[in-house]
């Protein structure tokens, strides 16, 4: 049993030297590491500060996304409406025009069709005229083949110019 206890004097060393040991750890190596946790606690701190911070900035962002979202939805909704308003007036006032000259158009073709008729009458009035003079030379020829009927017709012609 002498080797499961031991001496006082091998108590007294052991105690001596631990003694020691946590003097020389404390000096060299303790104020390191706690200086060390201490160091790595406040990293830990500030990425948790960073990561809260972020979450809140990631929280702004998406508030802000969304009222960027409705105002521009609100804006395609007017430029929407003002296009289709700009193309209603296009296409009414291409109407307008459409009536407008088609009305001249019409009125330009009633306006030929009568050139055109009064043209025909003095045609028309042309060719009667003509026609008109050759049968009456016709028939003054048939009526008029001897020398004192035409003479007669000359002087009862004359009288009447002569009055007129």
């Amino acid at each position: 049993m002498e080797l499961l206890t031991p001496a006082i004097g091998l108590l007294f060393w052991m105690l001596v030297v631990f003694v020691i040991l946590v003097v020389i750890l404390r000096v060299a190596a303790w104020k390191p590491i706690m200086n060390g946790l201490k160091e790595r606690e406040h990293q830990i701190q500030s990425a948790l500060d960073l990561a809260e911070k972020t979450r809140a900035d990631m929280a702004k962002l998406q508030s802000d996304n969304e009222k960027l979202l409705i105002e521009a939805r609100a804006e395609r909704d007017s430029i929407l409406k003002a296009a289709k308003e700009s193309a209603d007036r296009l296409i009414a006032e291409a109407k307008d025009r459409a009536s407008i000259e088609g009305k001249r158009i019409i009125e330009d073709a009633r306006e030929a069709i009568n050139n055109e008729r009064v043209a025909i009458v003095a045609q028309m009035k042309k060719e009667i005229v003509t026609i008109s003079l050759d049968i009456a030379e016709k028939v003054l020829r048939k009526e008029l083949g001897d020398k004192s009927a035409q003479e007669k017709l000359v002087t009862d012609l004359a009288k009447e110019a002569r009055l007129n």
